[in-house]
């Protein structure tokens, strides 16, 4: 047992005995609710450390939630909002603010209503949590993975009965540490182990594996909010370029999976930054299919008809030079010599020789620069796992499966993603909650 686990001696404080899987947020967060209201909980952690991933989300800053409503935060739900909307009352963001604040975490909150500590550190909410887990006796059991969730059949149902229960019953967990296996009794097990984005914070998958020994259908599984390869090869030669306030649109044949306002970033293998994240959400594993284009518009703030006239403008204003020695009046340096090739035309071409048909071509060019997505990238880039638990297969009212009874899912382990901006870590907290209330309220 981890230093941790040895101060943070649990006596005997309650009938009801719950084990929590994972150590990340989902599994902190509900774990000290848990203990707070007088349960006894033991928090089982794989890693050497508690919440290995949440110090490096937000950039190491840990947006750690949004401050929005309760339906605005849905609103932001790409999977399955309507099984989140009980969880979105249990415990709101402003709740959430409110809590770390009484935790003793300074708060502010920025563009896009996210909310960060005021330290801009991601350990301060991670303490936060340790501080609660030590005080409410948690007992912390690090370098213990879960090998097993123990079960027994249900007693015989009625087969008169329309209605179908679980089909087992939640009796402990098999663990391995070090000095070998375990059996650990519980009343309720608490499955928060997580996805498999940043595989090198150790998401493994296994919550996957446990749930599927206990019933459940894991749905496909995709990496998301992550970059994105292109086709273009010019892309390498704009590595490093970063885009404000410019408009990404994603098709499919003549169908738009995503079109927003924001920043992107130029990779050596495609693009990045916050309005690929959002689009690589939205679109998904379809970025690989068929029938997929991608344009930028350069100038969301000019019509097709101002550009075009700002065009004749400048190079009215400069007959003889050449078309790159103008170019910079339009566009960032690593663009001024990708744009002319991109539109098939000479870029030593002097500007009063242009014809219409060319600066036409240079107008399509800006207003709808070719970036093809041609797939994901991995999960060792990816902030979420899009897929996971089927939801049907979990009461949404308090995220107990209904496969294996006194079994609950939480947190990225389920079907649910959202976009960036703090709404997946308050997807952990909600359903963190509305979990520790329905256990601790439930009869043992």
């Amino acid at each position: 047992m981890s230093k941790e686990g040895n101060e943070a001696v649990t006596p005997a404080r309650a009938k009801k005995r719950v084990i929590v899987v994972g150590g990340g947020a989902a599994g902190m967060m509900c774990a000290a609710l848990l203990a707070e209201r007088g349960l006894n909980v033991q928090l089982i952690e794989h890693n050497e450390r508690l919440g290995k991933k949440l110090y490096i989300t937000g950039k190491g800053r840990c947006n750690f939630t949004n401050s929005s409503s309760p339906d605005e935060f849905l609103s932001a739900v790409l999977s399955n909002p309507k099984f989140l909307f009980s969880a979105s009352r249990a415990l709101t963001s402003r709740d959430v603010i409110d809590l770390f604040e009484g935790w003793g975490v300074e708060t502010k909150v920025e563009r896009g209503r996210r909310a960060f500590p005021a330290s801009d550190h991601a350990a301060d909410i991670i303490d936060a949590l340790r501080r609660k887990l030590k005080k409410e006796h948690v007992e912390i059991r690090l370098g213990t993975e879960a090998l097993r969730i123990l079960t027994v059949p249900e007693e015989e149902q009625d087969p008169s009965s329309k209605r179908r229960g679980p089909a087992m019953s939640v009796t402990g967990v098999e663990i391995g540490t070090p000095k070998g296996r375990e059996v650990l009794k519980a009343d309720a097990v608490v499955l928060a182990t997580g996805g498999l984005s940043y595989p090198s914070t150790g998401s493994t998958g296994d919550g996957y594996r446990l749930a599927e020994e206990c019933g459940h259908t894991v749905t496909d599984l995709h990496p998301s909010l992550v970059p994105v390869n292109c086709k273009e090869e010019y892309v390498r030669d704009l590595q490093g370029l970063s885009l404000r306030n410019v408009t990404l649109t994603v098709r499919k044949g003549k169908k738009i999976l995503f079109s927003d306002f924001g920043e992107l970033l130029f990779t050596h293998f495609g693009i990045s930054g916050p309005l690929v994240l959002s689009m690589s959400a939205a679109a998904g594993p379809a970025l690989s299919g068929p029938d997929i284009s991608g344009f930028i518009d350069l100038k969301p703030a000019l019509s097709i008809q101002q550009l075009d006239a700002r065009f004749v403008r400048v190079f009215a204003a400069s007959p003889k030079r050449a078309l790159k020695n103008v170019l910079h009046e339009f566009y960032p340096a690593k663009l001024v010599p990708v744009i002319p090739r991109a539109a098939g035309i000479d870029d030593e071409k002097r500007c009063g020789d242009i014809f219409q048909k060319e600066r036409e071509r240079l107008v399509t060019v800006t207003k709808q620069f070719p970036v093809t997505p041609v797939s994901l990238r991995g999960y060792q880039e990816a902030v979420v796992t899009k897929g996971g638990i089927r939801v049907r297969e979990i009461d949404p009212k308090t995220m107990e499966s209904r496969t294996c009874r006194s079994l609950y899912c939480i947190g990225e382990l389920l079907d649910v993603d959202a976009f960036t901006g703090g709404y997946n870590l308050q997807i952990a907290w909600s359903t963190a909650a509305v979990c520790a209330r329905a256990i601790a309220e439930a009869e043992v």
